[in-house]
């Protein structure tokens, strides 16, 4: 089980990218635009810099639901490869049969 400090911390980066995303995709498309002057693209990279590094998308790191591990989540179940096993083996995932061949 991860510490709760760190879930609460990945929570509160999901909160600010979901926050700042309108903001930082209109500074990415001024960068990209070609139709500005050199001074205004500059501004917008200046401006991109200055906000917070956790406003990333990027930053954020998938967690399992069940125990709220880093490593080895599946993103279609959001659980990670032992929780998952276990999960599936006592029949709690619809649909997920173990395979034999």
């Amino acid at each position: 089980m991860a510490k709760t400090s760190s879930i609460a911390k990945e929570k509160k980066k999901i909160a600010l990218s979901e926050r700042n995303l309108k903001k930082r995709t209109e500074l990415k498309a001024k960068i990209i635009n070609e139709n500005l002057t050199d001074d205004e693209r500059r501004d917008a990279m200046f401006a991109l810099a200055k906000m917070p590094r956790d406003s990333a998308r990027v930053r954020v790191t998938r967690r399992c639901q069940a125990t709220g591990a880093t490593h080895a989540v599946y993103r279609k179940f959001r659980l990670n490869r032992i929780s998952f096993r276990n999960m599936a083996l006592q029949g709690l995932l619809p649909g997920v049969t173990k395979a034999s061949w």
